[in-house]
């Protein structure tokens, strides 16, 4: 088991530990065990309050994942920038008031947000697409939004419901509405987008390359892992039927899928992999590059899912 998934591993087990008398501990470092305790607890009780609480007290400095690819986004909601001479293209928009701290990790990183072309973004709900109508306003006119059509549907559902909630936000109109196995291009970068429904049902996962010298990995970000907006046993279905496809693209015999760029790097330990770039000598492995360690956690998706979905049917049998 690699050190990458271990971290993952060591994370999920802390879910069940000690579950309902003691506080868990919380992160000083954004790391991935405390927070995706803190995840768990949402998911069962729905204290949301709480682990945004948690979560974005903690602070994560942009980075240089790949020669091409930089993380841009908070502690934890992730937001990734892919880069070429003649522009760049971003993976999902945070949301307010946090879309103004990515485009201040874009400037730290000594890039310019005006060369951000394309914007996909892989599903509704706020944390992901809230600061689409901010990065509307301050990018060039001609950036490109992109994302399912059920993708604009529910974010505009989620942007209207959300007016009488704490955090309220707006979302933009439909721009380029993305279909399975699209490719779209942003500057000199292409990325190509699967629909993958299950989190939402308009969710989309993008594979893209990542250069590490020589070297050129076919990069994967799934859309979205979590089972917390379930609404029945259909969507639980689409679920299991998207982890299963993705599956099945890492072991394409064309061109794999080797790595998974997460949207939330708490799921998978991005933080403690990512801290070993800075020690890494070049003869070591890229520490984000982790094929087995993807397919587990793909293998521990579907396993959950399937036991999420004997719930789900159970509940509208009765």
């Amino acid at each position: 088991m690699t050190l990458r998934f271990r971290n993952a591993v060591a994370a999920l087990a802390l879910l069940s530990a000690e579950a309902s008398a003691q506080e868990q501990p919380r992160p000083t470092n954004c790391e991935s065990a405390p927070l995706m305790a803190a995840w768990n607890e949402f998911g069962e009780k729905g204290k949301v309050a709480q682990f945004l609480e948690i979560a974005v007290s903690q602070k994560i400095e942009p980075y240089k994942a790949f020669d091409n690819v930089y993380y841009v986004g908070i502690c934890w909601v992730s937001a990734w920038l892919l880069t070429s001479p003649q522009g760049h293209v971003l993976i999902d928009t945070l949301y307010e008031p946090y879309t103004e701290q990515l485009l201040a990790n874009v400037r730290a990183l000594g890039l310019d947000p005006k060369d951000i072309k394309l914007v996909v973004i892989t599903h509704g709900h706020f944390d992901h697409a809230g600061g689409a109508a901010h990065l509307k306003s301050v990018l060039e006119p001609g950036t490109r939004f992109a994302m399912s059509r059920e993708g604009w549907r529910e974010a505009a559902e989620e942007a209207a419901l959300s007016a009488t909630r704490p955090r309220p936000w707006t979302m933009i109109e439909p721009d380029i509405v993305l279909t399975d196995g699209q490719v779209v291009t942003g500057g000199d970068v292409t990325i190509q987008a699967f629909e993958t429904p299950g989190h939402t049902m308009g969710t989309v996962s993008f594979a893209f390359d990542a250069r590490d010298g020589a070297r050129t990995y076919r990069a994967f970000t799934v859309g979205g892992l979590g089972l917390n907006r379930i609404r029945g046993p259909d969507q639980v279905e689409a679920y299991i039927a998207s982890v299963k496809r993705i599956r099945a693209l890492t072991q394409d015999g064309d061109r794999p899928v080797e790595l998974h760029i997460a949207t939330h790097g708490f799921s998978t330990g991005l933080t403690e992999a990512k801290d070993r770039l800075k020690t890494r000598k070049p003869t070591d492995p890229h520490p984000l590059v982790d094929l087995p360690g993807f397919r587990e956690q793909l293998d521990n998706l579907q396993a959950n899912a399937e036991k999420r979905l004997v719930v789900e049917r159970e509940k509208k049998a009765n």
